[in-house]
Formats: C-alpha cells, sequence, structure tokens
C-alpha cells in the first residue's frame, strides 16, 4: 500500500531557536539543521568571554544541540571537552527537550598568545579528549563516546567521533558569526549548523573500511571501501553549503534544506524548540553543599556566609552557617 505524502513550498518564515528535522528518501539521508540566535546570546552572556572564546564556545553549543536534540522526554546529553589549550575546559548541557546552558574555562593571555598567528580553534582547543554522555533517564543504561582532540577544531573531533564511535557515515557543518547592529547596539551571535547521516536500509551499502591501525607493517593493505554513489552525492551537496546561508536570518531552515536537495526532494517534521535555561537551584546547591563533610562546610565559609556561584548562568547563592548545618 502506497502511502502518500502532502507536499508544499517552503517555509519562507525565518525562526531562530530552532532545531528541524528532515529526510531525503532517495539519498537515504537524515539529519538535522539549527539556526541560534538570542538562545545562544543568552548562554555567552552570562561570562565575559573574548570574541574568540564565545566562538568557540557557540560551535560547541550548536554542536550539542545537534545531537542532543534526538533525546526523548527527561534525557540529558552533555559535551564535554578538556585539554592542555587556553580553552582548557567546556561544557554544554542539553537537557531534553529543549534546554540548553554552557560553560567554557579559559585562560586569558594564553588565548592571545595562541591566536597571534591568525584565528585558530585548534590552537584554543589544543589536545585533550572531547566526551559526549548521553544520560537517557529511568532505567536506561548511560552512554559515552570519547574522542582525543589532536589540535583541530571541534568540526574535525566531531567527524572523528561519528567515524570511530557511531560507524555512522556522517557529514557536519558548523558555523558562527556576529550580527552587527545599527545605531550602535551590542553585536549578537548567531550559529548555524547541519548534520546529515547515512542511513540505507541495506546494511551493506553503509559499510565502512576498516580503521586504519596505524602501526601496520610496511607492505600491509589496507582495507578499503568504494563508497556507495548516494552517499557521495550527499557529501557534494553538503560541502557546498556556506556559512552566510547558516547564519541568514532572513533564510529559513526549510528554504536552505531546499536549495541542497530540491531534485531529490527533502521531507521536513515539526521543528523544535531551543531554550537557553539553567538547571541550577538554591535546593540543588544546598544538597550539593551537604554532600561534603561538616569540616569542610565550616572551611568555606568567608564573612560569615557560604557563597557558591554557578559556573553555568553565574548566580550566585548565599547560605548562614545554619542553613547547612555548621
Amino acid at each position: 500500500m502506497n502511502v502518500r505524502i502532502p507536499q508544499r513550498l517552503a517555509r519562507t518564515e525565518a525562526e531562530d531557536d530552532r532545531v528541524q528535522a528532515f529526510q531525503v528518501d532517495p539519498l537515504d539521508l537524515r539529519g538535522r539543521i539549527v539556526r541560534l540566535g538570542p538562545a545562544l546570546d543568552e548562554v555567552l552572556a552570562h561570562h565575559d568571554y573574548p570574541a574568540p572564546v564565545a566562538r568557540l564556545l557557540a560551535q560547541a553549543t550548536t554542536l550539542a544541540v545537534l545531537l542532543g536534540s534526538t533525546l526523548k522526554q527527561m534525557g540529558r546529553f552533555i559535551l564535554q571537552t578538556q585539554s592542555d589549550g587556553p580553552v582548557d575546559m567546556m561544557v554544554v548541557d542539553i537537557t531534553a527537550p529543549d534546554r540548553v546552558r554552557g560553560y567554557a574555562r579559559f585562560n586569558e593571555k594564553k588565548v592571545t598568545a595562541a591566536l597571534r598567528g591568525g584565528p585558530d580553534a585548534g590552537a584554543l582547543l589544543g589536545r585533550g579528549h572531547l566526551a559526549m554522555t548521553i544520560e537517557p533517564g529511568g532505567d536506561q543504561n548511560r552512554y559515552q563516546g570519547v574522542v582525543a582532540l589532536e589540535g583541530e577544531g571541534l568540526q574535525a573531533a566531531a567527524h572523528r567521533y561519528f567515524v570511530q564511535s557511531e560507524q555512522i557515515p556522517s557529514r557536519l557543518r558548523l558555523a558562527v558569526g556576529e550580527e552587527m547592529h545599527a545605531g550602535g547596539q551590542k553585536p549578537s551571535w548567531r550559529a548555524g549548523g547541519l548534520l546529515v547521516q547515512f542511513l540505507p536500509r541495506e546494511a551493506a551499502r553503509g559499510a565502512r573500511a576498516d580503521l586504519d591501525p596505524g602501526d601496520a607493517p610496511a607492505g600491509f593493505a589496507r582495507h578499503e571501501l568504494a563508497e556507495d554513489d548516494a552517499w557521495v552525492e550527499a557529501q557534494s551537496l553538503v560541502a557546498t553549503v556556506q556559512d552566510h546561508e547558516l547564519l541568514d536570518p532572513s533564510l529559513s531552515s526549510e528554504q536552505l534544506l531546499w536549495r541542497l536537495f530540491n531534485e531529490r526532494g527533502v521531507r521536513v517534521f515539526r521543528s523544535q524548540q531551543v531554550t537557553a535555561h539553567c538547571t541550577c537551584s538554591r535546593e540543588r546547591v544546598s544538597a550539593l553543599l551537604q554532600s561534603f563533610t561538616p569540616a569542610d562546610r565550616a572551611g568555606m565559609i568567608e564573612d560569615g556566609r557560604v557563597v557558591v556561584t554557578c559556573e553555568f548562568c553565574g548566580r550566585r547563592y548565599k547560605f548562614e552557617p545554619k542553613e547547612i548545618g555548621v
């Protein structure tokens, strides 16, 4: 029985802070496109980040939203980097279905020194690891995938993660920029991301070559597989996407998808909102303090109070000693 899929023109109304899932059936593609505006500004506004650090955290936020938006109700997705670079830690926390928060720790002098030769996200990150953690909630098991940071940017590291951990042919595009405003208003941040994955019905079509062992003896024949024609075509189309297309506030996600896949046809699903929201609360901070020993809590008292600042949103929580059992 054939099911008729309703057809319509692409929506022209651009909407910020939304994730749009889509499917290109003739190419066996599934994907998501995200456009971030005010929500991204709110994530970045809690700290006085230098522009290069804000740009890097915006990339991490976009990547996390692309990956974490597939979680079901009550799930959490956490993207975290730890490295020896000037930005030695970033954390982006997605709480399903739509809440995001993020934080970056950096050394300002090292950031300035690292960028003397020009903008380089790899120089800011340095070497370390990128971890992606899924907490589905309920009685389901926690999952974590880890990939090395080798002095390149997040986009390259994410591609290596897909190859090593997910074993799904994937292509990713991330773009971040500042939008200038008239009248001397402060610029605002914008970001866009596109992720496509090749998921053919016949598993053999999505087979990947074995990973290079790295220490193979001389003359060892590497395992190679020709890529499926549909995936070759999809990658070529994704490669044509320009940064300004992902950032243009007047270009809707549906219009961009139509530009890419109109010859094949693209099916879109209901888009999902993205909201900047920190999950900290006085009750949670109090419970955290109770996990320390009485001696440790007593050592936290300064000027007669214990003050705890949330690294994500900058909110300060003040406690009298008696409130925490000291």
